[in-house]
């Protein structure tokens, strides 16, 4: 007789879990431990589905490094006990997260989604039901050894499952609010979930026991390039107390102003230990410091080239990074590399 699948369900916040309260007409959340009567749909599955509800919710905005680290606790203290988890996530800042826990969980197993909806999950025309259920359904997927189908972190939404570190929020009106702009889904859902096995990272060897990296730093500035920029704002942010890394949004394939104080400036940050990692502004893409003379500039500064990394992805990376390694030059090495198929 086959095992029983089980699946934790982890409700952190956001419009999903809301339900019109029938006294004042207000949205509040509803009781996750009584799930099965807000989607009596998830019985019929015959898994053990079990809940946890963060107490005090967090509305996605006001996400922290520090809930990072208490996600990952909690699917650490419950790993053993699940085939999967579905974490249930304000979608503002679900692609930081999804990035983040890319990273934190090493040798990762097993499906860890995250989804949310546009729509509380008690309105008529919510888009939260059949989020849930079906990220359910990939939670608990396995092949014909056993194996999670999908053991990654993912973004599930509208009927895509995307890895977690390549996406970006694209929009906020309509129910496809993700995009992976530059890497194929991991699965499309209809009628049937059509695994795209080609796209899914698979472990070298199964068995491992999962490593929790809960160590981050946010010694991060950002500096978004801009036509007229000034050297005071470039200043400002470089300047920026305790920074150790900074994020270079450029244009195109990594183009950047060639006015001689803008490359002075980049190299005086290099020479000061501060680790410049290079992103297009563009959602498809990538960066090629090799192209243009003025992506040739930067390279030749010292600027690290952050590929196809989304915005989020290079975030939440040099977070873990420097929570990691003291040794810039190691931060360096790791940050061209691919680690977690984020490039």
């Amino acid at each position: 007789m086959e095992e029983r699948k089980s699946i934790l369900i982890i409700y952190t916040g956001g419009t999903i879990g809301m339900k019109i309260d029938s006294a004042s007409g207000a949205l509040v959340p509803f009781n996750f431990n009584q799930i099965s009567s807000e989607v009596p749909e998830l019985g019929k599955f015959g898994y053990r589905i079990d809940t946890i509800s963060y107490n005090p919710l967090i509305d996605s905005s006001d996400v922290q490094p520090s809930f990072w680290q208490h996600l990952a606790n909690t699917i650490e203290e419950n790993y053993e006990k699940y085939n999967g988890f579905v974490i249930l996530h304000g979608t503002d800042t679900m692609s930081f997260s999804a990035s983040a826990l890319s990273f934190m969980l090493d040798d990762l197993e097993k499906p860890v989604v995250f989804t949310g909806s546009q729509l509380p999950i008690g309105m008529l025309r919510t888009d939260g039901k059949e989020n849930l259920i079906s990220s359910v359904e990939i939670a608990a997927g396995t092949d014909e050894n056993g194996h999670a189908m999908v053991p990654e972190v993912c973004i599930y939404f509208d009927s895509m499952l995307y890895r977690g570190n390549r996406t970006t929020k694209y929009n906020a009106e309509y129910f496809r609010a993700f995009r992976s702009p530059n890497y194929p889904v991991l699965a499309h859902v209809g009628i049937h979930i059509k695994y795209e096995t080609g796209n899914i990272r698979y472990p070298s060897r199964w068995g491992r026991k999962l490593k929790v990296n809960s160590r981050l730093s946010s010694n991060v500035a950002v500096l978004k390039l801009f036509p007229g920029i000034s050297e005071a704002v470039v200043d400002a942010v470089i300047g920026t107390a305790g920074v150790r890394a900074l994020i270079l949004e450029t244009f195109g394939s990594g183009n950047a102003p060639t006015s001689g104080w803008f490359i002075d400036r980049i190299k005086q940050a290099v020479s000061k230990g501060i680790l410049v990692v290079n992103i297009t502004q563009c959602l498809e893409g990538k960066v090629d410091m090799g192209t243009y003379a003025t992506g040739v500039a930067l390279r030749d500064a010292g600027v690290v080239g952050g590929a196809d990394m989304t915005f989020e992805a290079t975030i939440a990376k040099l977070f873990f990074l420097l929570g990691q390694e003291a040794d810039m030059l190691e931060i360096r090495r790791l940050m061209a590399i691919n680690m977690r198929g984020e490039v």
